[in-house]
């Protein structure tokens, strides 16, 4: 489920590297976000949907990582795409089990949860 939706958000990702210009104009044209200059809009997606999404990837701090997909998910669906709810809520449903369950055991998080609390454990145990 991490790989599945991260790679949605890095492809898109990926996308707005590399055609910039028709990615600006396509925030300017079509997408019209409020508040935010196209060109900013534009950079702002690029770098979360090409940073966030390794998080997810390496299972790293995933629980976190799902808060600015779906609040870009939240953008998408109310200000672009509202008739695209059926992918937002597969996406957004999809994020919102990580978030509540966690990455599960092929996960950086896992390992790092184990190792760590199991020197918790030590420690109390010695105390």
């Amino acid at each position: 489920m991490r790989v599945g939706v991260g790679a949605v958000f890095f492809k898109a990702g990926l996308l707005k590297y590399n055609s910039w210009e028709f990615t600006v104009q396509l925030f300017r044209d079509e997408y019209k976000v409020p508040l935010l200059d196209p060109a900013v809009a534009a950079q702002i997606a690029m770098i979360q949907e090409l940073s966030v999404p390794v998080f997810l990837f390496l299972g790293l701090a995933t629980r976190l990582a799902t808060l600015p997909l779906l609040g870009m998910i939240a953008v998408i669906q109310t200000f672009v795409y509202p008739s695209a709810w059926t992918e937002h809520l597969v996406w957004g449903s999809i994020l919102i089990f990580l978030l509540t369950r966690g990455p599960g055991a092929l996960s950086l998080d896992y390992l790092f949860d184990r190792r760590f609390s199991g020197a918790r454990m030590t420690v109390r145990g010695l105390a």
